[in-house]
């Protein structure tokens, strides 16, 4: 390469790493996390729920297929910033259409290659998610710290507000369901739109603020519950929303819509040392005794000992036991902490799509 830029990332508690700069030059700041995905770049750089987070792929080589307009998960780039060991800026598949480097500058996002991404591994999962700063420019240590200190932690923050739809949109590839769905945009992927769409449903996808009268106004067959970054507990409009829909219509959450079910039921969240981020978690599902391997983005999740009588828990995680998904017994609702649309990972948990189907069908019937 020439033209190489030195880069520098400076966490908060003071470890730095040094390398050089792909993608824009200037400053990126944001909780530094690690994902263990093996592929799916493109879709990670995309999810929403990655907002103000600076995302480290532990994968060494980067940008091998290239970048294409096709596997996107919202309309430009979500993270904060991107680390990575090395940039592959050869890539080598029929549909790339540009190098992720240069996708990265055409959206003004900052990256650092070259450094260590297993030892930056090791220090968050050793000593928590922490924020950090990317550096291409000559700033001063002095410099970068102050902005450090000015950053907000990730605990208290309601990101959904800043990457949800401003109106309420359709999403219309084929026409006409059978089910009417209306989606609560915290941060929604697009995958989840089409694969509700592959199920039969006419999707409206509504902004995180809409209060539960508008919902049911335009009374929907069921109601989804979308994925997004921040704290949940900080989502109080959100939650409000769906106490006051509870038992009124069918719902399904995955990742923050779980999280903000399972606050409405009257459970708590709490953050994670690390979180959970990549496309090969362990899950039990405790109703069928079997193990799906799930992809996953969240750096919180539901306590299952807060858990009040009425909501069962359906699955957990086999790397560290915590909660992945919620059924109440008195009302059709369920959720999940993982992604079952996948993009990127396994399409192990898409079952639970008809699951919110079947739970739609019998709420038409009665």
């Amino acid at each position: 390469m020439c033209d190489i830029q030195t880069a520098i990332l400076l966490l908060d508690d003071g470890r730095k790493f040094y390398g050089h700069s792909f993608g824009a030059e200037g400053q990126a700041v944001g909780e530094v996390c690690f994902n263990t995905g093996m592929t799916g770049y493109q879709e990670i750089l995309t999810d929403p729920s990655y907002c103000r987070q600076i995302v480290t792929m532990t994968v060494p080589h980067i940008g091998n297929y290239g970048v294409n307009p096709d596997d996107i998960e919202s309309k430009h780039i979500q993270v904060a910033g991107f680390i990575v060991k090395e940039e592959t800026d050869i890539p080598s598949n029929w549909r790339s259409t540009q190098t992720i480097g240069k996708y990265l500058k055409e959206q003004n996002i900052v990256g650092i290659q070259g450094i260590d991404t297993r030892a930056l591994t090791r220090h968050i999962r050793d000593n928590g998610a922490m924020n950090g700063i990317i550096s291409t420019s000559n700033s001063g240590l002095d410099s970068l710290k102050k902005k450090l200190k000015e950053t907000p932690n990730m605990s208290g923050l309601d990101l959904a507000k800043e990457v949800t739809c401003k109106n309420a949109y359709q999403w219309f590839r084929k026409p006409n369901g059978e089910f009417r769905v209306a989606a609560i945009d915290f941060g929604i992927k697009h995958n989840i739109l089409r694969l509700l769409e592959h199920h039969g449903c006419s999707t409206t996808i509504f902004p995180a603020t809409v209060p539960s009268t508008e919902i049911m106004d335009f009374n929907p067959d069921g109601v989804f519950l979308s994925n997004g970054p921040g704290d949940p507990a900080a989502v109080s409009y959100g939650i409000e929303t769906v106490k006051q829909l509870l038992g009124r219509k069918p719902i399904f959450g995955i990742c923050l819509g779980h999280q903000i079910l399972a606050l409405a039921l009257g459970a708590s969240t709490f953050k994670l040392k690390f979180g959970h981020r990549g496309c090969n978690h362990p899950v039990k599902n405790l109703n069928t005794d079997k193990v799906e391997i799930t992809s996953q983005n969240h750096g919180f999740a539901v306590d299952l000992d807060s858990l009040p009588d009425n909501i069962i828990p359906t699955h957990v995680n086999l790397n560290d036991n915590t909660l992945e998904g919620i059924r109440c017994k008195d009302i059709p609702a369920f959720s999940v902490q993982y992604h079952p649309e996948s993009s990127p990972g396994p399409h192990d948990s898409r079952y639970l799509f008809q699951q919110f189907i079947d739970m739609m069908k019998n709420a038409k019937k009665n």
